[in-house]
């Protein structure tokens, strides 16, 4: 692992994207873990939930709270785990660039987005974490300061990989 949240590592502690960019389905493959619909179970133990893109509407609904009340437009995450035991909604966007683009400058919009699904989560007290998952294009030069910049906003980001520590999930010895 290396410092700032960057790192590599295997799938007895983590998730690894390099092959498969769908959370859920990696999950599933994972040592002690099963995903029936949008609920994450370890051991037969329910530890998550997923809420993808309208999903997380859904849910705000179901909860009798109304994104018009606290943000003016809806934002769609690519991947939204509510972790039980630790009260928290990671908000997981997947990057994954093979020329320049657009996405360099969405990178810069995290500070931004976290504190929207912070107003979104606030009526139910629900703590927000934003996490970017890149592929080793970022890993370029010319990113470091972007990425600096993720970290100086209180959001993270990972190559290929997420560890399922830092969500809070457990890891299969």
């Amino acid at each position: 692992m290396i410092e700032k949240g960057k790192g590599g590592g295997n799938t007895m502690t983590g998730l690894n994207f390099e092959k498969e960019r769908d959370i859920l389905s990696i999950l599933s493959k994972a040592k002690g873990y099963s995903v029936k619909g949008s609920i994450i179970y370890f051991n037969d133990k329910e530890v998550a939930r997923s809420y993808r893109k309208q999903g997380l509407y859904r849910y705000l609904d179901s909860q009798k709270v109304s994104w018009r009340k606290y943000i003016s437009k809806r934002l769609f995450p690519d991947e939204a785990i509510y972790v039980i035991t630790n009260n928290t909604l990671f908000i997981i966007e997947m990057k994954f660039q093979k020329v320049a683009g657009s996405v360099d400058e969405k990178l810069q919009t995290c500070d931004f987005k976290k504190k929207q699904y912070k107003k979104l989560m606030a009526p139910l007290n629900i703590e927000v974490e934003y996490i970017y998952i890149l592929n080793d294009w970022f890993k370029k030069p010319e990113y470091k300061d972007v990425l600096d910049y993720v970290i100086s906003v209180g959001c993270q980001y990972y190559f290929n990989y997420l560890p399922l520590h830092k969500l809070g999930l457990p890891v299969s010895r």
